[in-house]
C-alpha cells in the first residue's frame, strides 16, 4: 500500500485484484484541446499527455476508466469523479452523458463553486463551478448506502472551496480541501482504508489519505508528477494548516434525532 503507479491508467487498473478498494477519488484531464483558456488561467498542458482527443475517444476512454474503478471498488463503496460542463462549438457536453453509460449508481451531484471564473469573456454567464459525482456500488440490493453523520451532511451539496493557487506542479491540481472533505465525510474517525486516485497529479488525494491516516494507490503516466508527490508527502506537515480548517467545519451542535427527542418531550 501506500505506492504511485507509473504508467498507462487501464493497463494498471486491469492489474488490481476486483472489490479490493474502499474508496476513488479523481479529477481526469478534461479534454480541454491545450487550447482553452481565459483572461485567469492558461491553456492546460500536462507531462506527458495531450489533453486532445476526439471527444468521442475521450467519453469512450473515460468510460472505459470509470467501469474498471467499478470493479475493484468494494460493494458499497464509493468513488468521487470531479469533472466540468465545457461547450465546443457552442454545444454543451455534460459529464453526464458518459456517467450515464457506466456501471456505477449516481448518488449525487455536488456542485463545487470555485468562486472564480476561468474565461471573461462574455458568450454566457461566466461558470465559476465545476461537479463532483458521488458514484456508488451497490450492495445487497442497497441502492442508496450508509447514511452520512450530521456533522459531515451540514456541509450541503454545494462547497464553496477556491483552486489550488500555491501548487505549481501541475497544471490543474485540485484543492487539499476537496478530497479531505470526502474522506473524512465518508469514513469519520475510522482509519487504515485503501483509497485510490488513477490520475494522481501532484499527488493531493494521497496527501489527504495520509493526513486521514488512510493508506493511498496513485496512478499517474508522468514520472515527474510522481516524483514531486513523493517530495510532496515527505515535506506534507506544511499543509497541516489547511487540514485543521477543512476538519473544524464537520460539526454539530444538535443532531437531528437530538432535536427531534427534545421537540417530542416539549
Amino acid at each position: 500500500m501506500n505506492q504511485f503507479f507509473l504508467g498507462d491508467v487501464l493497463k494498471i487498473l486491469k492489474e488490481i485484484d476486483s472489490n479490493s478498494i474502499d474508496l476513488g477519488i479523481t479529477s481526469p484531464p478534461y479534454n480541454k484541446m491545450e487550447k482553452h483558456n481565459g483572461g485567469l488561467v492558461s491553456s492546460v498542458k500536462y507531462d506527458k499527455y495531450k489533453d486532445s482527443m476526439s471527444e468521442k475517444d475521450y467519453q469512450r476512454w473515460q468510460i472505459e476508466v470509470l467501469d474498471e474503478l467499478y470493479r475493484i471498488i468494494k460493494p458499497g463503496c464509493s468513488f468521487f469523479y470531479n469533472h466540468k460542463i465545457r461547450y465546443l462549438n457552442g454545444t454543451m457536453l455534460h459529464p453526464l452523458e458518459w456517467l450515464r453509460k457506466t456501471k456505477w449508481r449516481l448518488r449525487q451531484e455536488i456542485i463545487w463553486n470555485r468562486d472564480i471564473a476561468g474565461n471573461i469573456r462574455g458568450w454566457r454567464f461566466w461558470p465559476i463551478e465545476e461537479r463532483i459525482y458521488w458514484l456508488y456500488k451497490p450492495i445487497d440490493k442497497n441502492d442508496k448506502g450508509k447514511e452520512l453523520m450530521s456533522k459531515h451532511a451540514l456541509l450541503t451539496s454545494i462547497w464553496d472551496i477556491r483552486p489550488e493557487m500555491k501548487n505549481k506542479m501541475h497544471p490543474a491540481p485540485f484543492p487539499l480541501e476537496v478530497p479531505l472533505r470526502i474522506i473524512f465525510s465518508i469514513f469519520d474517525i475510522e482509519d487504515s482504508k485503501t483509497i485510490i486516485d488513477p490520475f494522481i497529479g501532484s499527488g493531493t488525494t494521497a496527501l489527504a489519505a495520509k493526513f486521514l491516516n488512510h493508506n493511498f494507490l496513485g496512478i499517474d503516466i508522468s514520472e515527474q508528477y510522481i516524483n514531486q508527490s513523493k517530495i510532496r508527502l515527505e515535506n506534507m506537515e506544511n499543509e497541516r494548516a489547511v487540514v485543521d480548517r477543512e476538519i473544524s467545519l464537520h460539526k454539530v451542535n444538535k443532531t437531528y434525532k437530538q432535536r427531534k427527542e427534545e421537540a417530542r418531550k416539549k
